[in-house]
């Protein structure tokens, strides 16, 4: 990553304007589509870049401030370039969920913190197949975080028996993680 290349250079600097300042408005940027770079965020959550690990965690979260998701797939976003990346499920993982008050706080891999209610809902489908449950939890704009397991087994925990179906509650919702088995 230390040859980089003029797009991902635009990106490193435009997300740099984060930290401190809130995330950058990606969503006003409009720039001429730059093509695609080597970038896939692996279903795992690693980042790769070129076939290897992105192994700084602060460029990946850096990144992540630029990221936005349009209808036709991923990009990373400055003021003047707009680059498309891979994403092989979805571009977090919600790694860790606390209780703040009667409200659930889920932390994403790269320090997103999402207040669980109205604006940034859980989702659990169940997959017609297998019944496996697929949580996610909306983070901002079109991007939502993949509920690990060990979260979704933390929620379970926390969860009442409604109506047959395990319901955890937060910023004033109810949000069903599926049916009692």
């Amino acid at each position: 990553m230390d040859d980089q290349k003029p797009g991902l250079k635009a990106i490193v600097e435009a997300a740099k304007q984060a930290p401190g300042r809130g995330l950058p408005p990606v969503h006003l940027w409009n720039p001429e589509h730059c093509g695609e770079i080597d970038i896939v965020i692996r279903r795992d959550g690693v980042w790769m870049h070129e076939g290897s690990p992105i192994g700084r965690e602060a460029l990946v979260r850096l990144f992540s401030t630029v990221l936005r998701k349009d209808p036709d797939g991923y990009h990373l976003v400055t003021p003047v370039e707009k680059l498309k990346i891979a994403v092989e499920d979805l571009p977090f993982r919600a790694v860790a969920v606390r209780r703040d008050g009667d409200d659930l706080i889920l932390t994403t891999d790269v320090g997103d913190e999402v207040r669980a209610g109205e604006a940034d809902a859980i989702v659990v489908e169940t997959d017609p197949e297998t019944g496996e449950p697929a949580p996610r939890v909306h983070v901002r704009r079109d991007l939502w975080a993949r509920i690990t397991r060990s979260v979704f087994y933390e929620l379970v925990e926390m969860a009442e028996e409604v109506d047959g179906r395990l319901v955890v509650r937060s910023g004033g919702r109810a949000f069903s993680l599926g049916a009692v088995a």
